[in-house]
Order: structure tokens, then sequence, then C-alpha cells
């Protein structure tokens, strides 16, 4: 018992592990090779592979040409005859080569509408991007030493332990020697459109290796491609089920998404101050919500989002009767209602719901602002509401497996991405121009020449055909579908505009999200403490504004008459004009200044002198202070307009007359008096109000002035009610 006590302390479970990955690792490459001589064999190779392959590389080829049923050497030559400026480039005819042939095995393997099930499918795709990341013959000393270097780091950690957080940790520390990185996962997933689409795949990698420190593991993919397979089958079968037979859906309508089918997850429908549950169905074209009322049977309301209808949905609060007081909320309006719909989604915690049927609902409708936008019909219409059904699948595959669900610059939704992403506009046209046209292409002004010609960078996958081969019909041409569509699936190359494009817009998106770090690290709470953050930014204004005000008071007449003298020169010589530009001159000339002269030294922190905190019982006594002088202030107004609404009906004759004489004369003295000698006059009037000699003269006037103002009379207002019967839907 001892020894085994011993063995224990000093070998950790973890090592023993480290060993056991390590063993089968080295099995399972010796069995690779093997199954790639053994492939080769057959199919008549004289060497037992490919000589400017890397052993994994070599097993990737064979396996592809059995699923091509063409020998190695023949698929190689079609690619040398489909591309021959390859062979001229040794440095990347490897990585050229593999990525051929697995972008033609994977074309003809997922005609099977069910190849996500196919676990051995599954370990082939992953042993493609492990294959992409070391394709040459060079790399395999350089695979090997890395593998056993890795099987060393891991067998040297005795500090760790085996009971991590999550299962997802514990596959990163066992199976560390099978990774794949960013670049092999963008350049092997999107060839199943399923799976990746090219404007989210960063996104979506991400999304796949925020827990495993920016690489890839097999047990994360595999887990994600199961999730996909289960959604993929949930969604068919919701189709299939009397539910979407009951909803009467047009064609080419799929429905993506049902909410409030159980009693567990309910969605309430707030109108006004009622609230009914129902079921809340989300398709391609419009919402549909199905309320449960007793007595009063189904009741099925359509919100349609499809139209130009000026259609605004965010996050919202609600409660009973109207109460604003959970976050759990969806807010719908648009010109087509009177009154925005509220979609609550009760639950314990965070509101994951909400946000998931928001992230989807938009994406929605930004691929129906896309097809209006563009004018799209028929197959382009259909693509693009295919590229919207399987960005939507795929969200919810990554929030059911991983439990997180992506937003803002790391959504996995195409089209959302590309509403959020800076110079997402340009993202669409580009998709559009590039894409999109392609497929209003009639075939015949393509030959076999011309797709040859096309980029080398990457598969054009079509997610139109690819949801037809899993059961989702979207466009009724069927026959003519299928021929556009093995055309453009067997074209190589989505251009390099729209991916320079995406690399700038992820390139700004970027700098946003460090700028928005920035901005999160300085809000501060309170109102006290943000008017003593104003305060303190506008200091210098601030300053210059009570200087100016002092010289209108006149406390130091020799300072005042100074400034009035310059200023009556600057008007009277016409630099006035060049005032505006002055300053513009000047901003222009610190901020060149500050650039070149402080290069490389870091902002000074803004010191701010925090007010005195307060207990909730005096902020609520502030709170209640400025709203009480808020009303004032709108009362004042309202009363001022209520007079000028009075002086212009004529209801006092004689202040109407006065009012009107004095107005004609003002716009006498506008038209006959030139604009400088105009604006002379203001500042004189205005800047010496508080002169010694006028001062009594003007406290007389506005005296007078107040005097005349309170005699005029409010005109009448009567408050209405509307009507709160309303009626309850």
């Amino acid at each position: 018992m001892g020894i085994v006590e011993t063995w224990v302390r000093e070998k950790p479970i973890r090592t023993f592990l480290a060993r056991l990955s390590s063993q089968s690792a080295a099995a399972f490459s010796a069995s690779a090779s093997t199954s790639s001589a053994a492939a080769d064999g057959e199919s008549g190779g004289a060497d037992g592979g490919i000589p400017q392959l890397s052993s994994i590389a070599n097993s990737v080829v064979s396996r592809c040409s059995g699923i091509l049923a063409l020998a190695t050497e023949n698929l190689q030559q079609s690619f040398e005859a489909d591309f021959p400026d390859n062979r001229k480039e040794p440095s990347t005819y490897a990585r050229e080569l593999l990525e051929y042939c697995c972008h033609k095995a994977l074309h003809a393997v997922t005609t099977r509408p069910d190849y996500l099930a196919d676990k051995n499918l599954r370990r082939l795709m992953f042993d493609m991007m492990l294959a992409w990341e070391h394709p040459g013959a060079e790399d395999g000393l350089l695979e090997n030493g890395l593998t056993l270097h890795n099987a060393v780091e891991i067998e040297d950690e005795d500090e760790g332990s085996i009971f991590y957080a999550n299962s997802t940790s514990l596959a990163v520390q066992v199976n560390d020697m099978k990774t794949v990185g960013l670049r092999a996962f963008t350049r092997i997933a999107p060839s199943c459109p399923i799976i990746a689409d090219l404007v989210t795949v960063h996104n979506l990698f991400d999304a796949l290796t925020c827990s495993s420190g920016g690489r890839l593991h097999y047990f994360i993919y595999d887990k994600y491609l199961k999730s996909l397979d289960r959604v993929f089958k949930s969604v068919k079968g919701i189709m299939q089920s009397p539910l979407a037979s009951s909803f009467h859906l047009n064609a080419g309508e799929c429905i993506l998404a049902v909410e409030g089918d159980r009693p567990i997850h309910p969605v309430l429908q707030h109108i006004g101050i009622s609230a009914w549950p129902g079921t809340l169905i989300l398709t391609t074209h419009a919402l549909y919500f199905q309320s449960i009322r007793v007595g009063y049977g189904d009741k099925t309301i359509k919100y349609d989002l499809a139209t130009d209808s000026n259609q605004v949905i965010k996050r919202d609060f609600t409660g009973p009767l109207g109460v604003r007081l959970f976050d759990k909320a969806v807010m719908y309006k648009s010109s087509t209602l009177t009154e925005p719909i509220y979609f609550d989604f009760p639950e314990l915690g965070e509101p994951s719901r909400r946000n998931y049927w928001l992230a989807i609902t938009r994406e929605v409708m930004q691929v129906n602002k896309f097809i209006r936008k563009f004018n799209l019909e028929d197959i382009q219409k259909a693509e693009a509401l295919s590229k919207a059904i399987l960005g939507i699948l795929r969200y919810s595959a990554v929030k059911e497996a991983f439990h997180i669900a992506p937003s803002h610059f790391k959504t996995t939704l195409t089209f959302s991405l590309a509403e959020k992403l800076p110079k997402g506009d340009m993202v669409l046209e580009a998709l559009y121009n590039n894409y999109f046209q392609l497929l209003d292409t009639p075939l015949s002004h393509f030959t076999t020449a011309a797709v040859n010609r096309t980029s080398k960078t990457h598969t054009v996958p079509f997610a139109l055909y690819a949801l037809s081969r899993m059961g989702f019909i979207l466009l009724n041409r069927k026959d003519e579908t299928e021929k556009e569509i093995s055309f453009c699936a067997a074209c190589v190359g989505v251009t390099k505009s729209l991916e320079a494009t995406l690399e700038e817009s992820f390139c700004y998106s970027e700098r946003i999200e460090a700028a928005r770090a920035t901005v999160d690290q300085v809000k501060v709470e309170g109102l006290d403490a943000n008017l003593a953050l104003m305060q303190e930014l506008l200091f210098p204004f601030i300053q210059v504004g009570k200087l100016i005000h002092s010289l209108t008071k006149w406390e130091d007449p020799v300072k005042s008459f100074l400034f009035l003298a310059f200023i009556l020169y600057i008007i009277k010589s016409g630099l006035f004009n060049y005032t505006v530009p002055s300053v513009f001159v000047l901003s222009a000339t610190v901020m060149l200044w500050q650039k070149y002269s402080g290069e490389g030294k870091l902002l000074e922190v803004l010191d701010v002198t925090a007010p005195p905190s307060k207990n909730p019982v005096e902020q609520i006594l502030i709170l209640q202070e400025a709203i009480s002088k808020l009303e004032e202030t709108l009362q004042a107004v309202n009363i001022a307009l209520l007079k000028f609404r009075a002086i212009l009906f004529a209801a006092v004759p004689k202040t109407t007359q006065t009012v009107a004489v004095a107005s004609l004369a003002a716009a006498a003295l506008v038209i006959l008096t030139p604009p400088r000698h105009l604006l002379l006059m203001v500042v004189l009037e205005v800047y010496t109000r508080e002169m010694p000699l006028r001062k009594q003269n003007t406290e007389k006037f506005r005296r007078r002035i107040r005097e005349w103002w309170a005699r005029i009379p409010a005109a009448p207002v009567q408050m209405i009610r509307p009507n709160e019967n309303k009626k309850k839907i």
C-alpha cells in the first residue's frame, strides 16, 4: 500500500494520462501511415505516396482519393492540369494540392444528408486541418518534434490537477498535441457551408477556442458538429410537424425557431397593459405569435419581417400592468402597428433566451433588408435566405454546445455581423458584387478555362445547395436550381476583394473594441461624479466665460473698456470674418504640436476631485429636487409659449399691435443696416448694459418689460385624457 501511495505522489494522474495520450498519438500516426501506404498501394502508387507531401498529408490525400474513387496519381494529375501555374511554385505546391483534394472530397461526401453524424468524416475533416498546417514533406520532422516537445511539457507539469472547471479544459491538457490554428480552420471549414461561412469563420473559430488559448481541439470540433447535427434534426422535425402545417407558410418560408411550446419556458406577449401566453415562431419571413386564451381558442398574429415598414426590434423591460421591472423582453414596432409589441421571456438568471431571440430575429430582418437593397430574386434571394438560415443554425449549435452567444463584432450571424462591422456596407457590396452576381450569370458564359482561371484561394460554398441536400427546399425550380448549384459548387475561389474588405473591417473592429475598453474604464457612476468630471474637462472654457462675464459687469472699468475697444476694432476692421477659421487653425496647430513633440508619451491621467459621497436618502432628495426644478422650467416654457400664442392670435389687441409694429421696425433695421454695423450695435448694447452710466436705465427698462409681460394673459388650454378602456387583444 505504501508503494502505491509513493507512486501516486511522484507520478500524478495527469502525467499518466499525458503518457497514455502520447502513446495513442504515436499509434494513430503509425496507423495513418499504414493506411496511407495501403491506400496508395491499392491505387497503384509506386512509392507509397506523393513525395512532396508529409505523412499526414499523404494519409488525407489517400482517403480523399478513396472517396472520389480516383487513384492518387490521377488526382494529382487533375490538379496540375487545372492549375498548371502551381507546378512552378514548390513552396506552395503541397498546400495547394492538399486543398484541392480536400475541397473535391468534401464536395462529394457532403451529398449525403446525414454526413454530420458520420464520426469518420468528422475525424477526416479535422485531419485535413492538421495536414494543412504541415503539408510538405519537410514538415514531417517538424511535426514529430512538436509532438515530442508537447509530450515532454505535459509530463513535466506535475503541479496541475485533473479536476478542471469543465471537460474542455481537461481535453486541452490531455490532448494538447493535436490542435489546429485559425488559418487552417478558415481554409478548410468553409468548404462545407453548413459548418462555416467565409464572412463569420473567424468569429466561429474564436467562439470554439475561447477556452483553449486560440487552438482548436478535436474534442471541441467534434462536439460542435454533433450539436449542429442535433439542431438540424430539430428544425427538420419542426418543419415536418403539425405545427408547421397549421401556419400555412408561403413557398420557400422555413421555420427557424419555436419558443413557448413548453410550460417551463413560457413566452408572454404584452400589448398595452394586457399580456397573453403563447407560442412564438420565427420564420425566414415573419414572426408568428399563437396566443393561448381561455374561452377564445388559439389566435395567430403575424408580424411581417420581409417588408420595408420601418421595423425596430430591441431589448426592453416589462412587468405586470405595463410596469418596467424586468430586463427579459424584446420590443418590436413598425409603421403598421399602432403601438409597440413586447415579447417577454421569463427566466431566472441572465436573459439568455431573450438575447438569443433578439439576435436571430435581427438576422432575419437584416437578410431581408439585404434582399430589398439589392433587389434579389429567385436563386439569389434563396441563396441569401439560405446563408441566414445556416448562420442561425450554427449560432444555435454553439449556444447549445458551449452555452455562449457571441455578440457584436464576435457574432457568428453573417448579415448581423456585416451590419455591425465598421465599413460593413462595403462588405455587403463586395458580397453582392463578387458572389451573388455570379449566381445570376448564365452557365453558357463560363467555360472550363474560365473556371480554371478563378481565384485559387477558397472554395465557393453554396448555401442553397447545402440546405437542399439536408431536406430544406427554398426554391421551386428544382431542376434548374440543381444545374446552377452544381456549377457554382464546383467553382474555386471567393474573390480576393471580399477577403480584403473583410480583413479591413476586422482591423477597424479591433481598434473600435480597444477604444471601447478605454470608454468602459472611464465611465463613472453618480450624477455628482459626472458633473465634477464635466467641470474638470470644461475648466478652461468655464474660466474664459467667467472672465468675459466679469468684464461685462465693469468691475474693472479699464480692463472692460480695453476689451470693448479690442472687440470693436476686430468688427470694424473686418477681422471678425477670420475668427472661426483662426480657431480651427489654432486647434490644428496645437494637435500637430502635441503629435510630434509628445510622440511615444502616454496621455497623462486627468485628476478629478471626487464629490462627497451621499447616502441613499440624500440621493433621493437631490433627485426629487432636480425633478421639481425641471417641472418648473417646463411650466415656465409652456406659459411663455401660451402667451406668444395669445399675442399671435390677437387675444390682447393692443399688445398684438405693439409687437407687430416693433417687428416691422426690427425688420426695416435689419434690411437697411449693414451687417457689420448691426453687429457693432448688438455688441455695444449687450456689453454696456452694466456700465455705471447705463446701469440705472437698464434696470428700469428690464422692470418695464417684466411688468408688460406679466399683463399678457396666457391662451386657454384643456387637457383631454385618452380613452383608457382599450380593446384587449
